[in-house]
């Protein structure tokens, strides 16, 4: 087992919708989304953003692009036209997802850095 960064296995994108951001998280192979959808739970995630995110995070699955997409709700002060944030449409939020330490078993590892 290692620790490494979220971006180690998997890609990140993300954007606004209102007072929400969404972060969409795309393994880097399918095996990886396995373990992610065991361990990058909706709790993890709201842990991690939380000086960020004030509200409830969501997790939907999209199984079939091997990715994990969260909503952060209130966590854009207000949305695009009302708030005083400098990443008032979530654009780094992804990044910011990416940066967390995960423990990643061995073989997964190897997986995504042949």
């Amino acid at each position: 087992m290692a620790q490494v960064k979220l971006i180690d296995i998997a890609h990140g994108r993300s954007g606004d919708k209102g007072n929400k951001s969404n972060v969409g998280i795309i393994a880097r192979h399918p095996d990886v989304y396995s373990f992610l959808k065991e361990t990058l739970t909706a709790d993890v995630v709201k842990e991690h953003m939380k000086h960020i995110c004030k509200g409830e995070v969501e997790r939907y699955e999209m199984a079939n692009i091997d990715a994990l997409n969260f909503v952060l709700n209130d966590s854009l002060g207000g949305g695009g036209t009302v708030s005083l944030k400098l990443d008032a449409q979530g654009k780094t939020h992804a990044a910011t997802l990416l940066r967390m330490d995960i423990d990643v078993p061995d073989e997964l590892l190897e997986k995504v850095t042949r």
